[in-house]
């Protein structure tokens, strides 16, 4: 019988173990989550939309307003996760958009990151012949004065 555990060693020494009965199982979830946004139903009219079978894992059933525009509060698969038991289910889940999401992750982290040397090198360079080129007509610019 094959081991349903797997240890994994952390930073400091410390030793986690993850079921991959419940790694699988989240994978699951995942699935009937997309499922669920993919089948549902756009009611235009009353701009919502509408669960159109059960999903008993995600603890909706059919007819349920997954998504409205007013006063309405969002289905979370954090939440769900965590309904289910899942001690860690941040790592499983995106951050938040309203938190700040991936964009925000690349416009502070990735976007500000030191340019390479080469980079750095070749705009000097573009630089330095900008200020050597010859002016046009003299450096009188576009009005003719005399």
């Amino acid at each position: 019988m094959p081991n349903p555990f797997r240890v994994r060693s952390l930073q400091g020494g410390t030793v986690k173990v993850e079921t991959i009965v419940d790694k699988e199982f989240i994978e699951m979830l995942k699935k009937e989550w997309k499922a669920l946004w993919r089948e549902r139903i756009d009611d235009r009219v009353r701009a919502e939309a509408i669960a159109n079978r059960d999903y008993s894992a995600l603890f909706v059933e059919r007819g349920t307003v997954i998504f409205a525009t007013r006063k309405f509060k969002l289905l979370s698969l954090r939440e769900i996760l965590q309904m289910h038991g899942v001690l860690d289910a941040d790592r499983f889940v995106p951050p938040n958009p309203s938190f700040g999401g991936w964009g925000k992750f690349i416009r502070t982290v990735i976007a500000n990151q030191q340019p390479s040397k080469r980079r750095k090198r070749a705009q000097q360079y573009v630089e330095g012949e900008r200020e050597k080129q010859q002016l046009k007509k003299g450096g009188r610019g576009w009005l003719h004065l005399v």
